[in-house]
Order: C-alpha cells, then structure tokens, then sequence
C-alpha cells in the first residue's frame, strides 16, 4: 500500500541541509562551540542543544500527531531545558552527532508520515496548530538556528 507523505520535500531538503552542514559543524573545536557571543547569548554548544530539544519535542508531535486527530502537548521552556542539560559541558562532537542522528530518525519518520494526519492539531498552549505547519515550521526553525552556528 503506498501512502502519500506530508512533506516530502521538508525531508529531502533536511536530508540535504545535514548532509551540507555535518562536515563543516564537526571542523568547529570544542572550545570555539563553548564560547559565548554574549554576555547573555547562548553559545554553540548550547544552540545546538536547543537544536536536539527541538528534535525531541517535534519527534513527540510528529509520531503522536498520527495517531491522534487533536493532541494536548505542553510547550516547553527552551531555556530551562538548555540549561537542566548542562550542553555546555558535552563535547562539541557527541552533541554534533546526537543531532544529526536524531534529525536522520526525523527524516525517516517525516517520509513516511501519513498524509492523511496533515491536519491533525496539536492544541498548543500558543494556539492550535496542524502536523504540515510543524513539520514544515521544524524545517525553517532548523536552518534559522543553524546559521547562527555556521555564521557566527
């Protein structure tokens, strides 16, 4: 039986930006990743941090989404969970690796994402939104913290 998918094209452009992005996010050292831009800025480390919590968090919706027509998630409180996971304190490489093997799971799980959950709601504490706007939302969120890393 073949099912049409949500958003083909968000998990080939994923599967493309890790595949751009994985050599040159590895050639950044450890102590570059650690430091801070500003005074209250978080550093390398700790966007890419921010950048597996957002894996972790969309990977919940994304599954559940499926299988649920309407879903009550709390948000969460992205500041919080960088700072309760100490990122700052992970080697740069195992942090780089966790979110590219988290991120090629999403890829598996957006392509055979079922077409017909696209307009299943997470009802969200700062609105309702459908599965195709977070699927597509990750993407953009996803290269938005990723120039920071790559840019800065």
């Amino acid at each position: 039986m073949i099912v049409a998918m949500i958003a083909p094209d968000v998990a080939s452009e994923l599967d493309h930006v890790l595949e751009s992005s994985s050599k040159r996010l590895l050639a950044i050292s450890d102590e570059s990743a650690g430091r801070h831009p500003a005074p209250e800025s978080w550093s390398k480390k700790e966007i890419i941090g921010h950048l597996i919590d957002s894996a972790a968090n969309n990977h919940q919706r994304f599954v559940r989404l499926q299988l649920e027509e309407s879903l009550v998630l709390p948000s969460y409180e992205q500041n919080g969970w960088v700072r309760s996971q100490n990122y700052a304190g992970r080697p740069w490489r195992d942090l780089v690796e966790l979110w590219l093997a988290y991120n090629r799971h999403l890829i598996h799980i957006i392509r055979h994402a079922d077409a017909g959950a696209a307009k299943h709601i997470w009802k969200a504490p700062a609105g309702d939104t459908e599965l195709q706007f977070l699927i597509e939302d990750y993407l953009r969120h996803l290269r938005h913290h990723l120039a920071q890393i790559l840019e800065g």
